[in-house]
């Protein structure tokens, strides 16, 4: 029996070849022999970027033992147990064969199995030795076939014995061209262009998309070798990945993807969450923090991580680059529970989530020296591109910041520096149609996620357009992208503020969650909340109408993550009096504890405890009365103090407690005023 290996089943110049058991009868091993020697065969028609000559001669002496085994099975032939042996071992080596031809054709791999010429090369050797030897002992004197055909199959022995297997001389120069690149980029010198053409057209990587499918292997395979900790070809594969980069901005200016990219982003665009996993992560080790302290700046990093900036005898932010005007970190116990929340949300170990957390000044530096030049030579066509460039151009280089942005922090930072954001505003006021409009803000909300970025988006003036796009954008996906970009921008307290002073913007958001898509829906909602992590801007988000609206929401959405952002919404609504009243007005009381008993999110769950527990002490006792009745009720609240989070357990056990209490001074005959409360209010 043969094992088939999906390509998502393995690494890359892995070879998980297996012997044929012992117990496989001699059809079923030629047959499959058979069928391996054709699949290797069928790799004849397809492309070898590098390689070439070393496929071309494997393919060949293998199509030669297809002859062979072909002849063996139209005659019917009784195999002795040492030819039947041999020809195991000639299964074996072809499997790996098989896994070889696969890599060296498979997309986006071109420049690093250029890189490893040598290495290849070694891997071709290997199983045509072992095809070598397993012909050398097969007994066919014993197999009666023609005798051309033992000759065939001497003469490919011997020719498996001898072939040298060497790196193509193209291969090996092209190699030293890059290499040579590499140096200049690390030396701080921009390469000649002309020479990378000469190697990419060498590797036929012709366009955009071609370069495209090399970043995507080329991040691939980091992450593969960070997943598994061993990191040792990260530095090499990141200055790879520089080059590729600098290569898709700078050198293919026809931009090839731009119509399979406008249905693409459609159905990527940035969904948030009001637990925004990002948030979590703390920003030197990119981990997830278990003891997150906030510095004078008031960035928040996990304590072991910025303990070792400290001991390094760094004195500033490694976020922000500001001075440091104390060495105090403060304990924030707001974001270690939202943190704790969501690991046992996910089913994570928040205790060992950082135990791979990365060296520091890897975190916040890029792999390698050479990656770090060619994203700051990159970074500075892109701000050229986007002041002088013509309408297309500066359309392809919003799209490239939009990629080199997506999650990599010292990219966003090098972008920052050169200078696109102003511009970028520029494209986004001035864009006639929705894709320019789209791409400009999707680049502007990637870089919004940096301190500065924010800084830099406010001071030059980037809040009206963004507000403009919400308010009238050409499409639903931009007014999306301008709700997830006001989240962020309102992350600063001062910036949330501002943003809520203007008029136009609750409003805008509100009409987004009624008419948006539920990816729409998302982003509307949670950059309310953002809004109102500030208290100042309670009042505005009340006036808007939005409690009903959220409270329609809950009943008429299927989607978990939308119903638990409108309940973490409705959680700080409930914080105040004229926040529980606005939501008493409504069927919150029958509704939140329905969804309470139906909802399998946790997450959801706790938050409508919150809210009930916030309607209790808020609303006095005709709201505790309600509640009172529901039978079903104290069940869920019981669930949650043994499944549920430490934050949300403590909120049921108080919830628990007032709804007995209630019912103890309604035995008792005493009045309902015996229950405390802010103040009594109407419930509907």
């Amino acid at each position: 029996m043969i094992l088939k290996f999906d390509q998502t089943d393995r690494r890359i110049l892995t070879f998980p070849a297996v012997h044929p058991c012992e117990g496989i009868s001699p059809a079923t091993l030629l047959s499959s022999l058979i069928d391996l020697s054709q699949n290797i065969c069928n790799y004849q028609s397809k492309l070898f970027a590098t390689q070439r000559k070393n496929a071309r001669e494997t393919i060949r002496q293998i199509g030669l033992l297809l002859l062979f085994f072909e002849e063996v099975r139209d005659r019917g032939l009784v195999l002795s147990d040492s030819a039947l042996l041999c020809f195991s071992e000639l299964h074996h080596a072809f499997q790996k064969v098989q896994f070889l031809l696969e890599d060296c054709t498979r997309e986006g791999a071109r420049l690093w199995f250029l890189m490893k010429c040598q290495l290849v090369a070694t891997h071709f050797r290997a199983p045509i030795r072992a095809i070598a030897t397993a012909l050398d002992v097969l007994p066919l004197n014993l197999i009666d076939v023609g005798g051309e055909v033992k000759e065939l199959v001497g003469l490919i022995a011997k020719q498996a014995r001898k072939g040298k297997f060497e790196p193509d001389p193209v291969d090996e120069w092209a190699s030293k061209q890059v290499f040579s690149v590499l140096d200049h980029f690390q030396m701080g010198v921009e390469p000649d262009s002309s020479l990378m053409k000469r190697v990419l057209e060498n590797l036929e990587i012709r366009n955009w998309n071609d370069c495209n499918k090399e970043i995507k292997f080329l991040e691939e395979q980091i992450g593969f070798q960070c997943s598994d900790c061993n990191e040792r070809d990260v530095p090499f594969l990141s200055s790879l990945l520089g080059l590729m980069s600098y290569c898709r901005g700078v050198i293919f200016e026809t931009w090839n993807n731009r119509n399979n990219d406008q249905s693409d982003a459609r159905h990527s665009i940035e969904a948030l969450s009001c637990i925004n996993r990002e948030d979590f992560r703390c920003p030197i080790s990119l981990e997830l923090m278990t003891d997150p302290v906030t510095v004078s700046t008031g960035q928040t990093y996990d304590r072991s991580s910025i303990e070792r900036w400290l001991k390094a005898g760094n004195m500033t932010c490694p976020k922000t680059g500001e001075r440091l005007t104390s060495t105090e970190l403060v304990p924030n116990t707001t974001l270690r529970k939202l943190i704790q929340q969501f690991c046992a949300e996910v089913g994570i170990c928040a205790s060992k989530s950082g135990s791979r957390s990365r060296d520091v000044a890897r975190t916040i530096s890029p792999g390698s020296p050479a990656a770090a030049e060619a994203m700051k030579f990159l970074s500075g066509f892109l701000a050229r591109r986007l002041v002088s460039g013509s309408s297309e151009q500066k359309t392809k280089a919003a799209y490239e910041i939009r990629l080199l942005a997506k999650s990599n922090i010292f990219n966003r930072s090098c972008l920052i520096e050169a200078g696109t954001i102003l511009p970028l505003i520029n494209l986004l006021s001035s864009s006639l149609d929705h894709y320019t409009q789209e791409t400009a803000l999707s680049a502007l909300l990637k870089l919004s996620k940096h301190t500065c970025g924010k800084k830099e988006i406010i001071e030059s003036g980037g809040l009206k357009p963004i507000l403009a796009v919400l308010k009238r954008g050409l499409s639903l996906e931009a007014k999306q992208m301008a709700a997830a970009t006001i989240f962020y921008l309102a992350s600063v307290k001062s910036y949330g503020k501002l943003i809520a002073e203007t008029p136009e913007v609750v409003p805008a958001l509100v009409e987004l969650i009624k008419d948006g898509t539920t990816c729409g829906k998302k982003n509307g909602v949670v950059a309310i909340f953002g809004l109102l992590l500030h208290p100042a801007n309670h009042q505005r988000v009340l006036a808007s109408g939005s409690v009903p609206l959220l409270m329609d929401m809950l009943s008429s959405s299927n989607n978990v993550e939308l119903i638990a952002d409108s309940l973490a919404v409705l959680a700080i609504i409930a914080e105040s009096v004229d926040g529980t009243l606005a939501i008493l007005q409504t069927s919150a009381l029958s509704t939140i504890p329905r969804i309470l008993r139906s909802l399998p999110s946790r997450t959801a769950r706790e938050y409508c405890v919150t809210v009930l527990l916030s309607l209790c002490k808020n609303g006095g006792a005709e709201a505790i009365a309600i509640l009172a009745k529901d039978r079903n009720l104290m069940s869920s609240l019981y669930s949650l103090l043994t499944d549920g989070t430490s934050h949300g357990s403590s909120k049921a056990r108080a919830l628990i407690r007032i709804l007995h209490k209630f019912h103890e001074t309604s035995s008792s005959g005493l009045t309902a005023s015996a229950v405390p409360c802010e103040r009594p209010v109407h419930v509907r």
